[in-house]
């Protein structure tokens, strides 16, 4: 069993939506012959909790305004760290950059077949490295002014 063609054009038009807001990392799996309760998921990341939540209500529009379809379950607003989308075909997880690297999402589903992604969002790959390297640099050049 493979995702859905509903399944697909919800997954291209959230990557869509998440690589507009700027998200890093974004990859879409499909899990349907693993999981009963949805084809397939879609990950991606941001530095920061109000990005976060920025990419999150940006796909639940884009995706209400295109496809006319509405979350069944949004979690993770109150900390904004991992805000989860349930649209039953489709789960969309967005999460700061440092739960990402903790939960590692990426491990237990790289034996999925990934999804074919816009160009926008297949450019988003490694941005959250570059990032991470970016704010370290940034640090040690204060902690060296500061010295």
């Amino acid at each position: 069993m493979t995702a859905t063609d509903r399944s697909t054009e919800l997954i291209t038009v959230a990557a869509q939506a998440a690589a507009d807001k700027l998200a890093h990392d974004i990859i879409a799996y499909d899990v349907s012959d693993v999981l009963s309760i949805t084809d397939a998921f879609l990950l991606a990341s941001a530095p920061n909790d109000r990005q976060v939540k920025s990419i999150v209500d940006e796909i639940e529009e884009q995706l209400n305004k295109q496809l006319g379809a509405k979350p069944v379950r949004r979690e993770g607003d109150r900390d904004a760290r991992w805000i989860l989308l349930d649209y039953v075909d489709i789960v969309v997880h967005v999460q700061h950059s440092e739960e990402r690297v903790f939960y590692a999402l990426e491990r237990l589903w790289k034996d999925c077949p990934e999804i074919e992604l816009p160009a926008d969002a297949k450019a988003t790959r490694g941005k959250a490295a570059e990032h991470a390297e970016q704010r370290a640099a940034e640090e040690a050049d204060l902690d060296g002014e500061l010295r």
